[in-house]
């Protein structure tokens, strides 16, 4: 009776684990944000297209919680999103655009 009720714990537990995490993926405001920021501008190429995407991406994933800093090195820049890309789940093309932006 006990390994039962532990092994029913244990099972809620973990689904209750795997529904949050499901819905933190699917739901999470920076995916939502760069699918929208995605459509609005697909793949710029030219220098000002690039930067308004970068300050739009800045602002949805890196906005949340800083404040746009003074620019940086492009070499620094790179470093600092190359940390920051786990946090805030920040993709290849955001990071790319992100770096172009704040590079600028």
């Amino acid at each position: 009776m006990k390994t039962t009720l532990a092994m029913r714990i244990s099972l809620t537990v973990l689904l209750c684990a795997l529904a949050f995490a499901s819905s933190v993926i699917a739901g999470s405001p920076s995916t939502a944000k760069n699918s929208s920021t995605a459509a609005a501008v697909s793949h710029p190429t030219d220098p000002d297209g690039m930067r308004v995407a970068g300050e739009q991406r800045f602002r949805a994933n890196c906005g949340r919680c800083h404040n746009a800093p003074q620019k940086f090195p492009p070499r620094m820049m790179a470093t600092i999103l190359r940390h920051m890309r786990v946090r805030a789940t920040i993709t290849d093309e955001d990071r790319r655009l992100i770096l172009f932006y704040m590079t600028q």
